[in-house]
């Protein structure tokens, strides 16, 4: 029979309650793991950051022990969300991991728990924010590869079944549907890096060209100080007069021949990602996406079952990058994969009833 918490003078819990800190204590001990496992694969203040998180999730721990008393008992099993969240982060330590400890963070329910302390509750807010500013951090330097790998995938799966459904119920054999579909593949990928590299190497050199003139500080010693001409390279900036006038006589007063006080007027340009990288990254998954449609016929399907079979692989291809994206932008990975086959499933749809009917007007 369950027993109240020695020294508390409080009645004993009830068997529901007791198996509800239990649940709470296993999932208290998985998060703590986690984020040391995340700390693990850091450095520097990411590192520092996961590790506080873990004491913090230690401490919540140390609540439900003090609740349970001598109801403790062996340890539980943490959920299979949680365990399969220790074993990537384990082996990868990704951006991936963060953003699903993100949405668990979300589901805490100590704000409804009256068993659970007001600064419990939050806390787990707050790890929300925090987890949320630490994946953040990664889903900037992976941006622009990131974005090219999944807007090429998803380009491939549905302009490629697109084209070899439209095409297939035109009529036409195996043969041309799988040229047609081998065509298709090899100029969508060509053309997504292609557009890819110029892309962000565009995006690039329009920010390079805002950043400051290296050669600009030369000047500085021989500026007026009364009228410092340096004061409306601030306010051109987008400050006030006061300020910029402030920051430009510091700025005259502190010159010491080098750039290092320039460096945070520089742009970053490490979130836009590697031109070669996005063209790379696309033009691989657009490849990868746009031979799933084309499968069925080089194995040799026709007809019926080559349609349905295509549209099935593309179909869950089209849900597994949307719930990733979901995944990795903190949203509901269900709508978001819903969003994708819905879309890619439509565009088929009408290019194959267009087939359909400029085979039945050309018989």
């Amino acid at each position: 029979m369950p027993t109240a918490p020695s020294g508390t003078g409080a009645p004993p819990p009830s068997p529901a309650d007791v198996r509800r800190w239990r649940r709470y204590l296993a999932e208290e001990r998985a998060e703590a793991a986690l984020y040391t496992r995340l700390a693990a694969k850091r450095q520097g203040e990411e590192r520092e950051i996961l590790f506080a998180l873990a004491e913090a999730e230690g401490r919540h721990a140390a609540h439900w022990v003090g609740l349970l008393g001598d109801d403790v008992g062996r340890p539980l099993r943490p959920s299979v969300r949680s365990r399969l969240l220790i074993r990537l982060a384990g082996r990868f330590g990704s951006v991936f991991v963060l953003a699903l400890a993100q949405r668990a963070e979300a589901r805490s329910a100590y704000a409804d728990d009256e068993h659970a302390t007001a600064a419990m509750a939050a806390d787990e807010r707050i790890h929300e924010e925090v987890v949320r500013s630490l994946a953040e951090r990664g889903r900037a330097r992976m941006s622009g590869t990131f974005r090219a790998a999944v807007f090429g995938m998803n380009d491939g799966l549905v302009s490629n079944l697109a084209l070899v459904l439209g095409i297939g119920a035109s009529g036409v054999d195996n043969a041309t549907i799988m040229l047609t579909g081998i065509a298709g593949l090899l100029a969508g990928a060509l053309s997504m890096g292609a557009g890819e590299f110029v892309s962000v190497r565009s995006q690039r050199e329009l920010l390079e060209a805002s950043n400051p003139s290296p050669t600009a500080h030369t000047a500085l010693p021989d500026l007026d100080v009364n009228a410092n001409e340096l004061a409306l390279v601030y306010r051109a900036r987008g400050m006030p007069e006061s300020e910029a006038r402030a920051k430009a006589e510091e700025r005259i007063a502190t010159y010491s021949g080098d750039r290092s006080s320039d460096r945070s007027d520089a742009r970053d340009h490490e979130e836009i990602g590697s031109a070669w990288g996005a063209a790379l990254s696309s033009f691989c998954f657009f490849a990868s996406g746009a031979i799933i449609p084309v499968l069925p016929y080089l194995f040799g399907l026709t007809g019926l079952a080559a349609v349905v079979v295509a549209a099935g692989l593309v179909g869950i291809a089209l849900m597994l990058t949307g719930a990733t994206v979901g995944i990795l932008s903190g949203a509901a990975p269900l709508s978001r994969a819903l969003r994708q086959l819905a879309i890619g499933w439509g565009a088929a749809a009408a290019t194959y009833v267009l087939g359909l009917l400029f085979g039945t007007t050309v018989g």
